[in-house]
């Protein structure tokens, strides 16, 4: 078994401004979640911040043996994330999966790019 079912990235933001071409150099905010399971995995994330309600789940699918990139700021629904506010998020699947954070800021011309792997729950 390759991961867990539960993971937390308590750091999040999404820069609000960018510099340079879209899609590629946006300021954005990601996950990443390798399934290596032969089946697909049902992912829900819910997102807290730190002056009101939780918002999700947000629901998304990681097919069998894939990965899947998703980017916090094209949630959509139940709604949008907002930029240039703190928040955090757990990402909870119905089968073990292995989850990556990554944020690209590139507010400035030097961008900045950070990533971490975010941490298992169980």
């Amino acid at each position: 078994m390759t991961g867990t079912h539960t993971w937390a990235i308590p750091e999040g933001y999404v820069p609000d401004g960018s510099t340079g071409p879209e899609p590629e150099m946006e300021s954005h905010e990601t996950i990443c979640v390798l399934n290596t399971t032969d089946e697909d995995a049902a992912i829900e994330i819910t997102v807290y911040f730190t002056d009101r309600e939780p918002v999700g789940p947000y629901e998304k699918t990681v097919p069998a043996e894939r990965t899947r990139h998703f980017r916090f700021n094209e949630f959509e629904e139940p709604e949008p994330i907002p930029r240039g506010e703190p928040f955090a998020s757990v990402i909870e699947s119905d089968i073990p999966v292995v989850c990556q954070h990554t944020r690209l800021d590139s507010r400035q011309a030097e961008n900045a790019l950070l990533t971490t792997i975010a941490h298992p729950l169980e």
